[in-house]
């Protein structure tokens, strides 16, 4: 078992989703396949406009995420139920799939992402 310390940055990840003005993710993988995830999403952004056309345009979101919201107010929308969540800073959260959801107000949105190992 290595027992070594490991420290990824975001500042250099090993994969990026870039949403141009609206925002992006930084992803960065653990050597154990731990990941983890950076998003800022600017005011405006909404996922079916800025991250659903990078993902192949699935009607939802297919992912299911862990995290924690440092700034700003994420609306999350739940499409089979129309239940919506706001997500602010201090939230740690869990999201399943079948999501979309848009930044509401003048501040960006910025989220810690984690991944278990696959």
């Amino acid at each position: 078992m290595d027992n070594a310390i490991e420290i990824r940055r975001f500042e250099n990840p090993d994969e990026a989703l870039d949403m141009k003005e609206a925002g992006g993710i930084n992803i960065v993988k653990m050597s154990h396949g731990t990941t983890g995830m950076r998003a800022v999403f600017e005011p405006g952004w909404t996922w079916e406009k800025d991250e659903k056309p990078l993902l192949g345009s699935p009607d939802t979101c297919p992912m299911h995420h862990v995290g924690y919201c440092l700034s700003g107010k994420l609306m999350v929308r739940m499409v089979q139920t129309e239940k919506v969540t706001a997500i602010t800073p201090g939230d740690f959260f869990e999201i399943p799939p079948g999501h979309d959801a848009y930044v509401e107000g003048s501040e960006k949105v910025e989220l810690i992402l984690f991944g278990a190992p696959s």
